[in-house]
């Protein structure tokens, strides 16, 4: 199946979700995360500040911070560029995609330093291999990356999709089975 039709009938799934039940698989997410190995092991930890309409990625920042571990999220700039800057709160300013990024105070940080990346996307398949936004972001930042990955999704978001040369697969799903 193409990757534009997988991306807009996932789209089309998340946003047709209610609010309940995405805050409910949401924490459910984060449960689970918490209790991986990756997440155990890492004194930081990489997440994004999910859209409305994303599985809510601040129940991860509240437990991680919680747990006293660094954390980064991502900036973007033009080419498909992406570095992870250390989250603050207060200097956070809206990206041309819409999404809350770091403002213009943030510097980033050596990949070396991050042990942990929460990596976003659409849809995956059972190898960790993923349909994200189109940008090629995180594809590009991940290729030479070597500390843990992880993803959280929900049981519809598992598809059976072919990877391309340059995508990057992520090395442990959370998948929560959801009753959509």
């Amino acid at each position: 199946m193409d990757k534009k039709i997988i991306r807009k009938e996932m789209l089309a799934q998340l946003k047709f979700l209610s609010s309940s039940q995405r805050e409910k698989s949401s924490q459910t997410m984060t449960d689970l995360l918490v209790e991986t190995e990756a997440y155990k092991s890492a004194t930081s930890l990489a997440t994004y500040l999910s859209m409305p309409y994303e599985w809510n990625t601040c129940y991860l920042i509240e437990q991680a911070q919680a747990d006293g571990k660094q954390i980064f999220i991502p900036k973007t700039y033009s080419q498909g560029r992406m570095d992870f800057v250390e989250y603050n709160p207060n200097d956070l300013v809206k990206s041309a995609f819409g999404v809350w990024e770091p403002g213009t105070y943030s510097q980033p940080v050596d990949k070396s330093v991050i042990n942990l990346i929460h990596v976003p996307g659409l849809a995956w398949n059972k190898a960790g291999f993923r349909i994200g936004y189109g940008g090629g972001f995180y594809d590009r930042y991940l290729a030479d990356f070597h500390g843990q990955t992880v993803s959280t999704l929900a049981d519809f978001q598992l598809l059976a999709i072919e990877p391309e040369i340059f995508d990057q697969a992520v090395k442990e799903l959370v998948i929560v089975e959801t009753d959509v």
